[in-house]
């Protein structure tokens, strides 16, 4: 007998050999009817594996992330089924699960077409109704090699050559056809509820643009039809979305050819921008921060002894100023280190909290690139907090609720994750236990849930991240808390505690915008361009209609003017209806209208973006209305 210890701890005991799915069985029929995959020790596998000692054994359905990889993975089996159907000489290169949907890389004489999707989707309804069994096996590696050399895929044969000697070599059947897979996988292929084939690209082979450019289709499926439509809802309305494309459209930013990845702000743009830096500035004013601003190159000897150099030149720029070596910074924080360095601190100054909104460089490369989303240079809102050790916990609970107040203004939902050491970390084992239970208490303290992301920390310290959801439902990565006790030790940090003594400070790096660009691009999606009154570029926009008003127009303007509203006047010679629509095409909160009524009783005519015709009022009481929409920020 073996013990299974369950999800909710429960443990029970069964017959040596029992298979993951006669597990479920045992538990209820619903939860087996539902039950995609396994998670056995932390490791998904197939419903079919046997568990031949104690374990912990998590069932997860299509709501959980194992569970979606490997329905998802399943499904660019049966698109490389039907692609081999279709298209007998395509030679098979990789297929994964991917977040939100899965691939395929094929090998062909001549690109797929849209018309090629069509007929490949009919292919794989025809291999889902046919509902083929996924059956593993395995092979030894000369063997696999030679299995794979017969079936003329010389890009599995790659693979394979690339394990290690003496590994034995997995394979899943369905029907005719055979692939090298590592799994897991559904039981089979009728299981696919849902699925949708959305576009094909280029791809190099395992990403080197030295290698063939291969064709990937991408596609997703999902458990249900509904939840396949109202995914391809959502990215219907993302494209309307796209930043980039209201980003032109409305005179905010742009990247031209003669700076691939560094982006030009237009004048609105800047409105937009600097609300935002505004708001920042005022808010960690309140919350105890000095602002402090550190330059853009600085020698490298400054890099390799803050440890970038070792962990992050691959991504960096490099310039020679008066015959020495100096880089342009891909991040602010060893400028923060010197800043702190200056002089000399006792316990009582301490904690310290110094903001930059520093512009930084990266390398990224050409591909990579995406908008505002992925550039070159950014601005991040860095802020370096120096405490003692007792002073961590305190001070990682304010810069959870400065994020959270941040984030509420602008209406977003978030999760969070807690990163922990990566691979290529400095740094002793007791500091990273040492920060990342810090971590972990602070958001338990404020009873946060939180996912833990396994090796995805900084490589001088652990993190937390703030995911934020957006209005149609995306993700994106924004806030990051990372706590450092390796950077202090490299700049030689120190303070004067009560003892008279010199001790090491403990530092927090972290961001709540993360980068100015990146998070203006969201906000440009989240809104789809409509930005609420406090950021909105021009926030009224005065619409006459004969030319014997403009006299009172512009003494509207100058009292909005006065009150610190941006306006703008349209005195085309255009019909209202006309200037109506450009305004509303433009995204202006309010349009007043301004006929001889609203002239000769000082009055206005509003009409709201969001509420539509909200009738005549006076002047005065516009105002009072605008004011109170600006000052408190409402959405």
């Amino acid at each position: 007998m073996i013990k299974v210890t369950l999800k909710d701890g429960s443990v029970k005991e069964y017959n040596k050999g029992i298979t993951i799915k006669e597990v479920a069985e045992s538990i209820s029929a619903g939860l087996a009817r539902v039950a995609i995959s396994g998670e056995v020790n932390g490791e998904v596998k197939d419903l079919s594996y046997r568990l031949e000692d104690d374990c912990t054994l998590n069932l997860l359905t299509f709501d959980d992330d194992g569970g979606k990889h490997a329905y998802r993975h399943t499904t660019s089996h049966i698109l490389a089924q039907a692609v081999k159907r279709l298209y007998p000489e395509a030679k098979l290169a990789i297929g994964p699960s991917i977040e939100n949907g899965f691939y395929y890389d094929f090998d062909v004489e001549k690109p797929f077409s849209v018309e090629d999707l069509t007929n490949i989707e009919n292919e794989m309804q025809k291999i889902i109704k046919e509902d083929y069994k996924l059956e593993r096996f395995t092979l030894p590696r000369d063997e696999a090699i030679k299995f794979m050399e017969e079936k003329n895929e010389p890009y599995k044969v790659e693979l394979i050559r690339d394990l290690p000697e003496g590994e034995t070599i997995s394979f899943y059947k369905q029907g005719e056809f055979v692939d090298l897979c590592a799994g897991p996988h559904i039981e089979s292929t009728g299981k696919v509820k849902a699925f949708k084939l959305m576009s094909v690209a280029g791809a190099y082979w395992r990403g080197n643009e030295k290698n063939k450019m291969l064709q990937r289709i991408y596609g997703t499926s999902f458990n249900k039809k509904s939840e396949l439509d109202a995914y391809i809802t959502r990215i219907e309305e993302a494209k309307k979305r796209d930043h980039r494309k209201l980003g032109r459209e409305l005179d905010l930013f742009d990247i031209y050819e003669e700076g691939p990845g560094f982006p030009f702000f237009m004048p609105k743009g800047m409105v937009l921008r600097n609300a935002l830096e505004e708001y920042w500035r005022e808010e960690h004013s309140k919350a105890g921060y000095q602002e402090i601003r550190t330059p853009i190159i600085l020698n490298e000897e400054l890099w390799h002894r803050s440890g970038h150099w070792d962990h992050y030149k691959e991504n960096m720029y490099f310039t020679k100023i008066d015959e020495g070596d100096f880089a342009i910074k891909p991040m602010n924080c060893p400028g923060g280190m010197l800043v702190y360095k200056r002089k000399l601190h006792s316990y009582r100054d301490l904690p310290q909290r110094m903001a930059e909104l520093g512009l930084v460089h990266r390398h990224e490369l050409s591909g990579a690139l995406h908008g505002l989303m992925r550039v070159r240079c950014f601005t991040q809102d860095d802020a370096h907090i120096f405490m003692t050790p007792d002073q961590i916990e305190g001070e990682i609970l304010g810069v959870i609720n400065l994020i959270d107040d941040f984030y509420k203004v602008f209406g977003f939902k978030y999760h969070v994750e807690l990163s922990t050491r990566p691979e290529n970390s400095m740094g002793s084992d007791e500091d990273w236990e040492r920060a990342t239970n810090a971590l972990r208490s602070a958001l338990e303290q404020k009873g946060i849930n939180y996912k833990i992301n396994e090796g995805d920390g900084a490589f001088y310290g652990p993190k937390i991240d703030f995911h934020l959801e957006d209005s149609i439902g995306r993700t994106w990565q924004c806030g990051t808390i990372q706590l450092d006790f390796q950077m202090p030790e490299r700049f030689d940090l120190s303070y004067i505690g009560p003892d008279g003594e010199k001790h090491r400070p403990v530092m927090i790096h972290r961001v709540v915008f993360g980068s100015i660009e990146r998070f203006i691009a969201i906000l440009t999606e989240h809104y789809a361009g409509a930005f609420p009154v406090w950021l909105s570029p021009v926030q009224v926009k005065i619409l006459p209609i004969v030319e014997k008003q403009h006299e009172y127009v512009a003494e509207i303007k100058k009292v909005l003017e006065q009150k610190g509203i941006r306006v703008e006047t349209d005195l085309r010679n255009e019909k209202i209806g006309y200037k109506i629509r450009e305004a509303q095409l433009e995204k202006v909160p309010y349009m007043l209208v301004i006929g001889d009524r609203e002239m000769e009783n000082r009055a206005v005519a509003v009409r709201s973006r969001k509420d539509g015709d909200l009738g005549s009022m006076p002047l005065e009481d516009f105002v009072n209305k605008i004011v109170e929409a600006v000052k408190s920020k409402e959405n």
